[in-house]
């Protein structure tokens, strides 16, 4: 009952991946582009923990380490480069 569960929760994930991708690519502004990548990581670390459960393994632990933060970091670096028009302030 459990794995029927799991797959369950990997099917609605993949389709939430793949509306992610679609704004992302049609997005009308900017700002909805780079709130569906962060959406699209933040369901890539749920997609990849639930394969995790799945496995029963922790394999892929660094991996979600990894992009979380690349997740963070490229949000916080796109949205103040629309903010200020720079990355990296040079006073």
């Amino acid at each position: 009952m459990f794995d029927v569960i799991l797959y369950i929760a990997l099917i609605c994930m993949a389709v939430t991946l793949a509306l992610c991708f679609i704004r992302a690519i049609i997005g009308p502004s900017i700002p909805d582009r780079i709130l569906a990548l962060d959406a699209f990581g933040v369901n890539l670390i749920g997609f990849i923990g639930i394969i995790m459960i799945f496995q029963n393994s922790i394999a892929y632990s660094d991996v979600v380490l990894v992009l979380s933060i690349l997740a963070f970091v490229g949000t916080v670096a796109m949205s103040k480069f629309i903010e200020r028009g720079v990355i990296i302030d040079r006073d």
